[in-house]
């Protein structure tokens, strides 16, 4: 089973978006900020990251920085999933080793197109 790390400050979206992964068929860890995603990482790194951009501690984009020059960094599909909805945003991320972008709110097929589009699916859930 693949694993999969929600990394977003708000319960209600951690929530929301393991619901949708476990149906998938991933395994979900959760972390509230980037300081603890980058400590569920350095234990074992996950096959996909949801990442949420604006956060207490340490942001989604610091943490991807941070992730992205870890031994075996670059191996996770990262997709951010955040209401920064602007083109510098998107492209910063991207830059920064992002995989796909989705926007808040989001949906199952939005998550499932995202995932298959990174190779995390083979076909749609």
């Amino acid at each position: 089973m693949k694993t999969c790390l929600v990394v977003d400050d708000s319960s209600v979206i951690r929530k929301i978006a393991r619901r949708i992964l476990e149906e998938m068929d991933f395994q979900i860890i959760e972390a509230e900020d980037g300081e603890k995603a980058l400590e569920v990482c350095k234990r074992g790194l996950p096959d996909a990251i949801l990442l949420d951009w604006n956060m207490p501690i340490m942001d989604g984009y610091e943490f991807l920085g941070n992730l992205r020059r870890m031994s075996g960094g670059a191996a996770p599909k990262v997709v951010f999933c955040t209401t920064e909805n602007g083109i510098d945003h998107i492209a910063r991320a991207i830059d920064a080793g992002a995989n796909e972008y989705i926007m808040k709110p989001f949906d199952k097929d939005i998550v499932a197109a995202k995932f298959q589009e990174v190779g995390l699916l083979a076909v749609p859930v």
